[in-house]
């Protein structure tokens, strides 16, 4: 008897932090393809430094506080929280130093071919543009400086998370060998990029720390300025709240936003040829280990670059701006109520406008026949109609129920601002669940109608959020089924008090039901497998770290179960392990949008089934979150499901795919049509003509033209 196998076995599984940074690694792969247009490139650098900004707020965060508590239970690839972050400091400075060689050897240089000059030195100015230089200083920078001596009198003081600085040391004109510190914050209320005078047919600009390097010494009249360098510091910004002891919830978050500048210091950007001794000071006064120095070649903070996207006159370098298309099923302008009656909408954004989403709270806010809308929110937009609908529905009388979650990452702020305008238009506003963040994505709308009460609702993959709607690809359904709409209106009744229903028609909710959900899904295909059944499950996330998903997984590969993942990010699973992952396969896909859908097919011997929603297959989504995963119940919305998924497994333009060793690497496409699934997404939209067709249960997939 063959001993069995333990699928727990830390050696079966990646680091959560480390798949992340090879995650980053992706993004920042498409600023180095040189078949895409530059400006392009320059927004995915942009990019890769703002993710690894957020990853080090509050991953790296999180493992230096394991380390302080003295934590030593190893993650589910046998790692301990130091052992970790030595690895991921590494992993990061890899990255970073990829990223910058990416930018000054390949990037900057084909920018100046464009005739787009960035200066990243002062001393490359022209005398007429030193002296414009000169001049926008006085005029517009000095007036907003604050500089700040270090002395026995004056502490160093607090340098806020995020923010650019300049470091000076410097000696006073009557005592040479006497050396002083200084530190200027370069003002985030001016433009990062300032546009000088240059040759005709070309874009000059000069970055603002440049500018106030080059006048430091005005600052301080009476002491030569012996160096400057400009500085950066990240501090912990991961709020923890005793959600059980704050008698306010909404006052207790915004009391622990305040402290997010006092967090820990824990990563230091500086140039590379900083001094010596005014690192060693710096070091000090912020309490950074070395191995927290990133000793940076340019330009501190990339995320400038983002910027230059969008240029006028430079649109040859982007791409073509996609416009949304119609959904087939709803008419511009039309009752959006009377189309949802005719039977599910399958939306698929942002193929296809997110209008509709819009339209139904916004028809309903002024719908006499409308009694009550009920919605969550968890990310919005900065001029939200959703919630300005929302808000004008309660003035006009109707009943409004919204959950704005409070504890939404580096969106708690703005969710507060809204908060307390809806409650100020007189909507019942609740403020997430104590423990739980509420990340389900669910919108009921309650209507009178001549053969009685009926019940409309949205459920989605994606946030209510009418601007990254054009960003990201998510999925959502239009229903007025019976069955869900009790389960829609069970789910706000949770929400809102202390009810909770015995049994749900269709919805699964987490964190009390998913998780035994998933498990008993893929148990199911594993069952059949091994009967000589037909088992296949096809997955797309944004994240795979959860070990019990995971080590279920592995059991239905053994079995013989055919599983195909699309994750973007994360996957602490890996392939091609004997006997536990052969018939896995993983594929990431980064592309012009960003993919954020969750889409689940189980085979289950024919009988097909499909479930979409807004849980990853992560411990917070399934254990910690309110989350919701819906079937769908229509053949047609199946088929549109299950077409994304067979394009984009059949994508080998920007899919890459996992190796044995845990690498990605594009697809072989040498002989093969190309496809490249988001550009045949807006290509299908425009025809408003899917390329799928069924028989049966066999499913077939017209490849792309290529492209």
């Amino acid at each position: 008897m063959e001993p069995k196998t333990d699928f727990k076995n830390p050696e079966y599984y990646e680091n959560r932090e480390l798949s992340w940074i090879k995650f980053d690694s992706r993004v920042l792969s498409e600023a180095r393809d040189k078949t895409i247009p530059l400006l392009e490139r320059l927004k995915f650098i942009s990019i890769t430094s703002s993710n690894l900004d957020e990853f080090f707020m509050v991953r790296v965060a999180s493992l230096k506080d394991m380390v302080h508590a003295n934590y030593r239970k190893k993650d589910i690839a046998g790692m301990t929280a130091q052992r970790q972050l030595a690895a991921v400091n590494q992993a990061t400075k890899e990255l970073v130093s990829t990223q910058y060689n990416t930018y000054t050897r390949s990037l900057v240089p084909l920018l100046n071919k464009e005739g787009i000059y960035i200066l990243d030195a002062h001393e490359e100015l022209s005398k007429e543009q030193g002296e414009f230089v000169d001049r926008y200083f006085l005029d517009n920078v000095y007036p907003v400086l604050t500089p700040m001596a270090v002395d026995a009198s004056r502490p160093f003081p607090l340098i806020r998370n995020k923010t650019l600085n300049i470091a000076a040391m410097l000696s006073s004109r009557q005592n040479k060998e006497e050396t002083m510190f200084a530190t200027v914050q370069v003002p985030g209320v001016l433009p990062r990029l300032v546009q000088i005078p240059g040759e005709e047919g070309t874009m000059v600009f000069i970055l603002l720390e440049q500018i106030i390097e080059r006048n430091i010494e005005v600052l301080f009249s009476n002491y030569k300025v012996l160096c400057a360098y400009p500085y950066r510091i990240m501090r912990n910004a991961d709020l923890t709240i005793d959600e059980d002891e704050a008698s306010d919830l909404l006052k207790e978050i915004q009391n622990k936003l305040k402290m997010r500048q006092w967090g820990e210091v824990i990563r230091l950007e500086i140039e590379e040829k900083a001094n010596k001794k005014l690192l060693k000071f710096l070091k000090t006064e912020l309490n950074v280990a070395e191995e927290d120095v990133f000793h940076i070649a340019g330009p501190i903070d990339l995320t400038f670059l983002m910027k230059l996207y969008g240029m006028e006159n430079y649109e040859h370098l982007c791409y073509k701006p996609y416009r949304p298309q119609r959904v087939p099923e709803i008419e511009p302008g039309s009752d959006i109520f009377t189309s949802i009656r005719k039977g599910d909408i399958f939306l698929h954004h942002p193929y296809e406008t997110f209008d509709p989403v819009v339209d139904f709270i916004r028809q309903a806010s002024r719908d006499p026949d409308v009694l009550a809308i009920k919605q969550t929110l968890y990310r919005v937009s900065g001029n939200s109609p959703i919630i300005s609908s929302l808000a004008q529905a309660a003035e006009n009388g109707k009943q409004v129920s919204v959950l704005v979650e409070l504890k939404a990452r580096f969106d708690e702020e703005h969710n507060i601002v809204w908060a307390k305008k809806l409650e100020q238009a007189g909507c019942h506003v609740i403020y997430g669940l104590v423990g739980l963040k509420t990340h389900s994505k669910i919108a009921l709308v309650v209507r009178r109608e001549e053969d009685g009460i009926r019940r409309y609702v949205h459920l989605g993959t994606g946030n209510y959020n009418d601007s990254t709607a054009k960003l990201y690809t998510d999925c959502g359904i239009f229903t007025c089924r019976e069955s869900i709409g009790e389960d829609a209106t069970a789910v706000f009744n949770m929400l809102s008090g202390y009810s909770e229903p015995r049994s749900w028609n269709e919805l699964v909710l987490a964190p009390y039901w998913l998780r035994d959900k998933f498990l008993h899904l893929i148990e199911r295909e594993k069952k059949h497998a091994q009967q000589g059944k037909e088992a296949k499950i096809t997955a797309k996330m944004n994240s795979l770290c959860d070990q019990g998903i995971i080590e279920a997984l592995y059991e239905a590969s053994a079995a013989g179960v055919k599983i195909d993942l699309i994750v973007r990010g994360i996957c602490c699973l890996r392939t091609g392990i004997a006997g536990v992952s052969e018939n896995i396969t993983v594929r990431s896909i980064v592309g012009n949008f960003l993919e954020h859908s969750r889409i689940f097919y189980f085979k289950n011997d024919g009988s097909e089934e499909i479930y979409m929603g807004s849980a990853d297959w992560m411990p917070r989504n399934l254990d910690r979150r309110v989350e919701i995963i819906f079937p769908l119940l229509d053949e047609k919305l199946k088929e549109k499901a299950y077409h994304i998924l067979e394009v984009e497994l059949a994508d080998n333009v920007k899919a890459r795919v996992m190796q044995p060793d845990g690498s990605y690497e594009k697809v072989d496409k040498r002989g093969k049509a190309l496809v490249h699934s988001q550009n045949l997404f807006c290509k299908e939209a425009k025809e408003q003509v899917p390329k799928v067709h069924s028989s049966g249960n066999q499913r077939g997939f017209i490849p792309a033209e290529p492209v």
